[in-house]
């Protein structure tokens, strides 16, 4: 999903979640359950890429 991200210079906004569903399709994965747990995923992932460009930043 790294190559899916919505961003904006200096952040980073979300994952392209219909790509995400597709490749849980693809991998066999539930679609319930990708569509569950991708949001969850994404915005944990969000959050510790932001805070790395943050980090980043102060350098």
């Amino acid at each position: 999903m790294s190559g899916q991200l919505r961003a904006i210079p200096g952040a980073v906004l979300g994952w392209d979640l219909t790509t995400g569903l597709a490749i849980a399709a693809a991998l066999g994965v539930s679609p319930v359950a990708a569509a569950e747990l991708l949001p969850e995923i994404e915005a944990v992932a969000v959050r510790k890429l932001n805070e790395r460009i943050g980090a980043n930043r102060d350098d």
